[in-house]
């Protein structure tokens, strides 16, 4: 069973744009299927959220680890029952107006015999949240 996803999307944007928009934990209901409120807690690195799962909405406190050097965004979202999910991703310039960004989804905190299907319906989702992702950077900058 594959227990991880990659995906990648080019986006011609520069890439401290996109870095700042995705680091930005406010932005992921606008581009995000998952997120369907985020409270920032006084610094963007804490969050309370409310996360869409496919049994229901469930909040959630979100850590947002952004590192703009390395261009790395990674998120780590705690669940009432204090499991955690994770998702890692990297924004890298190819040219002044043009960068790719890449995403690791890694499976939900579910038991094992819940997993089967869940990674590849959650693979679906997010190639639709990289094409939101897309036309909100590129044409509403």
């Amino acid at each position: 069973m594959k227990l991880f996803d990659v995906q990648s999307i080019q986006l011609n944007t520069r890439a401290s744009q996109a870095f700042d928009y995705i680091a930005d934990p406010t932005t992921l209901p606008e581009w995000t299927n998952a997120f369907a409120e985020v409270t920032v807690n006084g610094n963007t690195k804490e969050a309370k959220a409310q996360l869409q799962t496919p049994t229901g909405s469930v909040p959630i406190d979100l850590t947002v680890a952004a590192n703009s050097e390395a261009g790395t965004v990674d998120w780590f979202m705690r669940f009432p029952d204090q499991s955690v999910a994770t998702a890692f991703s990297r924004v890298v310039e190819l040219a002044p107006e043009q960068c790719v960004y890449s995403f690791t989804l890694t499976p939900p905190p579910v038991p094992l015999e819940a997993l089967e299907g869940a990674l590849e319906q959650q693979s679906g989702i997010l190639a639709e949240e990289l094409a939101t992702l897309k036309n909100r950077l590129e044409n509403h900058a």
